[in-house]
Formats: structure tokens, sequence, C-alpha cells
């Protein structure tokens, strides 16, 4: 049974916006960060992410696939956070977030947490795929729970935002190399392991990139011996 042209349509869709977020991240990451090009290709990103996970949603609902849906949300939460972030930058003076940033991090939190669950208890509802269901749930509630703590708590670090920016930028584009893997490696290899490669890699990449610019912004010391 063939699928309807509407789902072909959406597939192909879904198809090239996730070669336009697959090429504009390095684009947007190569250009001046603060500037015109870089706040253009990073916004082409974005939206190209959503496409890709309103998209997924609806093609993992059609065949259904459980597991594709769950992973679809937290990863577009990556690129979300990391968009709204730059509009609060405010929240260490007082700044205050709307409600969809409070509804976008509860709903992430719970189809995360749901993901983790059935990577436990249930795991032929995710096709077998357990480690990787536990995997990224526990991502998906750490990005949703490191929102809500802002929101709740806001944070004293002068570039917090900058921090949030990045980490949620390269975390979306390790779920794009996820997707893009999966895909690839799948006519030559099977195991959950491909669905991991990405984030082992990646995660360490987005660590040390994240130590650079903390020491890059840290406050200069005077230097010893220097005369009072």
């Amino acid at each position: 049974m063939h699928d309807p042209m509407w789902i072909r349509s959406l597939l192909g869709l879904h198809i090239a916006a996730g070669v336009t977020a697959f090429v504009m991240a390095p684009v947007a990451l190569a250009t001046a960060k603060g500037g015109r090009a870089h706040r253009l290709w990073g916004k082409v990103y974005f939206w190209a992410m959503a496409v890709v996970a309103a998209s997924a949603i609806v093609l993992a609902a059609w065949r259904p696939v459980l597991f594709l849906a769950l992973v679809a949300i937290f990863s577009f939460y990556a690129s979300f956070t990391a968009y709204r972030v730059l509009y609060h930058k405010d929240l260490p003076h007082g700044g205050k977030v709307q409600i969809l940033d409070w509804a976008a991090a509860l709903f992430t939190f719970a189809s995360s947490l749901a993901l983790a669950l059935l990577g436990v208890f249930r795991p032929a509802m995710i096709n077998g795929l357990r480690v990787p269901a536990i995997l990224f749930g526990v991502i998906g509630m750490s990005i949703a729970a490191g929102s809500v703590r802002s929101f709740l708590w806001p944070p004293k670090e002068k570039m917090f935002w900058w921090f949030a920016h990045l980490q949620g930028m390269l975390a979306s584009y390790i779920a794009a190399w996820t997707a893009f893997s999966v895909v690839t490696l799948s006519h030559f290899v099977h195991g959950w392991w491909v669905w991991v490669l990405p984030t082992a890699i990646g995660s360490p990449a987005i660590a040390m990139t994240s130590a650079y610019y903390k020491k890059k912004f840290a406050p200069r010391t005077s230097a010893v011996g220097e005369a009072s």
C-alpha cells in the first residue's frame, strides 16, 4: 500500500527542510556572532528545524512511530530555547518569560520523561530502541529543566544567554546529524548505537566550545605586581 500524495509531499518538505538546516548551521556558525549574516542564517536554520519537527511529528503519527514523534519534540526544543533565550537577556535584572516559554518547557519535559520511561519499561512501543530512548529522554528533560530553573531562579552570569544559545543550537544540530546518520548508515549497518553516535561525538564538542567561551568571557584579573 502506497502512502497518499500529501504524505509523500510532506516527506519531501521534511527532507528539504532537513537539508536546509544541515547546511545553514555551519554557515551561521562561520559568520560573525551577532552580525546581520549570523542572525539571518540563524533564523533560516531555526525555521527549517521547526518545519523538520512539525513534519516529523505528523509523519511519525501517520506510520505510526512513537519514538520519532517524541524525539522530534525535544530535538526542536533545543533550537527553540536557543532562539528564545535571545529575548531573555534581561532575566538577571528582573525580566520575565512568556507563557509560551513555560508551556514549551513543561511539554518538552513531560514528553522526554515519557520517552525515557518507555525506554525503561516498554521498549517494544518504541521499536526496541531502549538505550537511545533513555538517553534522549534524559537529555530532553535536562534541557527543559534547565530552562525552568532559569525562569524560577534568574541566572547571575551576565553572558548566560550566550551559552544557552550556543549549547541549544549545537544540541539541535546534533539532532540533525543524528537523523542524517540514521538515514545514511542504516543502509549498511544496524543497531541502536547508530542513534547515539552523533551525541557521543557532539557532546564533548559542546563542552569544549562552552569552556573556551567561558574562559574568553572571564573577567581579566590585574597582573601580579601591578602598582597599586
